[in-house]
């Protein structure tokens, strides 16, 4: 019976998480379309990462993996399109992802300064760096995973640094190791072998519930205060 009761919970809530997310996606499609012309749109740029980075504080990369316009526009768009190889272990490690991060925003400040007073400059800067790094997303996402740019987004980084620690996904021991779990997860972590320790070590976890939706025995799940 409860299997049932959380299989039809599934079916109810699956339609508004997919439009939610279709309805991200369209956001960042539209900043990246019109804000060379509109360029106060590029604003949103910086309150999706502050939105992130002030998210983790509480629930690690839930922002990433639910709230994220990019993230959304790669879990759905994108997807359809993306590859299904191994995200690359270079990208992962730091010394690279705080070099990207370093140049982005040195980029960005640099470009920023050039009419430091002029806000609608400062718009079109921020648009400017979504386009780029979204394009270096979708190259390493054709090749990779759709999610690939998410293992050394700036955003990301700091999200994990601050808070990848924080509402760890919960392993039970039902979990049979079937690996259902693993081949749903955007980042392509491996799940099953961290059942003895019971949680999900690792701090890039996006919190997108895409392996406790997939799990049929209901063995994955969140901190009763992150569902």
């Amino acid at each position: 019976m409860k299997r049932a009761a959380e299989a039809t919970t599934l079916a109810l809530t699956q339609p508004v998480k997919d439009a939610h997310r279709w309805a991200l996606a369209g956001i960042m499609l539209t900043v990246i379309a019109i804000g060379w012309k509109y360029p106060a749109l590029g604003f949103i740029v910086p309150l999706a990462m502050v939105t992130g980075i002030a998210g983790s504080f509480s629930r690690g990369r839930y922002v990433c993996g639910n709230l994220c316009p990019r993230g959304s526009f790669y879990d759905t768009v994108f997807r359809l399109m993306g590859g299904t190889r191994r995200i690359p272990e270079l990208v992962q490690r730091p010394a690279f992802r705080w070099t990207v991060l370093a140049g982005l925003m040195g980029f960005m400040a640099l470009q920023i300064a050039r009419k430091p007073a002029d806000p609608l400059h400062w718009g079109y800067v921020f648009w400017l760096a979504c386009v780029l790094t979204t394009a270096v997303g979708v190259v390493f996402g054709t090749v990779y995973r759709a999610r690939t740019w998410c293992a050394f987004c700036p955003v990301g980084t700091m999200a994990a640094t601050f808070g990848g620690g924080n509402h760890q996904l919960q392993i039970a021991e039902t979990c049979r190791s079937c690996g259902v779990c693993e081949g749903s997860c955007p980042m392509g972590f491996v799940i099953a072998e961290h059942r003895e320790v019971g949680i999900l070590p690792h701090r890039d976890c996006l919190k997108c519930s895409a392996c406790v939706d997939s799990c049929s025995r209901s063995a994955l799940n969140w901190p009763p205060n992150n569902r």
